[in-house]
């Protein structure tokens, strides 16, 4: 089956609608119990996969202001997943680090999201997930790549 560019991009806008929204559906229960929204979920994970960070990377990372990401981060304090410290060496520096019961939250809800997956692709042969997962990883790339051009201008 051979598809133009784009009546493949026309497919694409179809399903990835569609990947989105259950993966949404499924999450929003675990962030409606714990009172978290999708941008502090997302907060929570860059702090798991990099760290302690500070406030204005966080903003940068989000694509968002520092006052918007302050607001986020102090909800974020308030429920205990997340701990804000002023930089001994420049009081301007707020750094923002994951708490213990930040770090269990992120890991079920990591573990959640792996279910889901397993869900999904359980019943697509080896071979299929093999391209897939290789198609994925040039996609991966080339928006890595983007995104350095990106900060280089």
């Amino acid at each position: 089956m051979s598809l133009s560019l784009f009546e493949f991009v026309d497919k694409i806008n179809e399903i990835l609608p569609l990947f989105q929204r259950e993966f949404a559906r499924q999450l929003t229960r675990e962030f409606f119990k714990f009172r978290i929204t999708l941008p502090q979920f997302l907060i929570l994970m860059i702090l798991d996969k990099e760290g302690e960070s500070k406030m204005s990377s966080l903003a940068r990372l989000m694509n968002v202001s520092t006052a918007a990401m302050t607001g986020s981060v102090a909800r974020l304090v308030s429920s205990g997943f997340v701990l804000r410290l002023d930089d001994p060496r420049d009081r301007r520096i707020i750094r923002v680090k994951l708490t213990s019961k930040g770090a269990q939250l992120v890991d079920k809800l990591k573990q959640q999201r792996r279910e889901m997956i397993v869900n999904l692709f359980q019943d697509i042969s080896g071979e299929d997930r093999v391209h897939y997962l290789k198609i994925l990883t040039l996609i991966k790339d080339k928006l890595i790549m983007q995104e350095k051009r990106r900060k280089e201008k």
